[in-house]
């Protein structure tokens, strides 16, 4: 994927708006948040990547979507009308989308990391989850999750009965997390970080950009490359954006 700049233009990107947690109500506030953001950027934007867990749940049925987030659905799809590149991530609590955004909105949806050049610069974008060192039993229920037969299986859940399940498991998970201080920097330790490092030793990028960890993060990563963690929408409302030369991650002061 190509994408040059015109002068004033600049690439946005962000993740973890977790659409749908804890509640209905706090998730509204966040959603019109997260609209007056997309308003803001809207004259300036060139593209716009949505970097995984936009949605803290995400199943889409042969004939069903997950109730909710229209005003947000709504935004994007009048952004795509005005003619912005849109380019959506899974992430793992909305890891089982297939394609209603494409066909309905006509933005592709990646599942994996894909290499971007923007104005000669060369990033690496993707959700995360999975990546690097570590997180084994993550990298295992992420097997069982993707597996075709097991989304066969979960689908013949009445929507109401396994939206409620994987609502309840998407807030267990959040809440072991915590518990686990999952959402505290790890020095060299952080597994994303390693992850490009190990990724620059094969091929150069000048720019790492992920999300998942919550954690607003720029890392050098060699002499010559940097990893940007976007952080999220629950309570830091941050947001990584690429001017042409340099890249930066910053807080939206609304």
């Amino acid at each position: 994927m190509n994408i040059s700049l015109k002068p004033g233009q600049k690439v946005f990107f962000a993740s973890d708006f977790h659409l749908g947690a804890p509640d209905r109500q706090s998730s509204k506030k966040r959603e019109e948040k997260i609209i007056r953001w997309l308003n803001s950027i809207e004259k300036e934007a060139a593209a716009l990547f949505l970097v995984g867990d936009v949605f803290d749940f995400w199943f889409e049925y042969d004939k069903v979507i997950p109730k909710g987030f229209i005003r947000f659905m709504g935004k994007i799809a009048d952004l795509r009308d005005k003619g912005l590149p849109i380019v959506f991530f899974t992430g793992n609590h909305d890891l089982w989308m297939k394609d209603y955004f494409t066909k309905e909105l006509d933005i592709p949806v990646f599942a994996h990391p894909i290499q971007i050049t923007i104005n000669d610069k060369k990033f690496l974008v993707g959700h995360g989850d999975g990546l690097g060192p570590g997180d084994n039993k993550y990298k295992v229920l992420k097997k069982v999750f993707t597996n075709e037969a097991c989304q066969w299986l979960f689908k013949w859940l009445h929507p109401d009965i396994g939206i409620r399940i994987a609502q309840k498991w998407s807030g267990s998970s959040r809440i072991t997390n915590q518990e686990k201080n999952e959402d505290h920097f790890k020095g060299e330790n952080e597994w994303l970080w390693q992850y490009c490092k190990q990724v620059e030793n094969q091929m150069h990028h000048d720019f790492y950009v992920f999300g998942h960890r919550h954690l607003p993060l720029e890392l050098p990563v060699g002499d010559s490359a940097k990893y940007f963690n976007l952080g999220e929408w629950v309570s830091q409302y941050t947001y990584g954006v690429f001017d042409g030369e340099g890249m930066s991650v910053k807080p939206f002061k609304f």
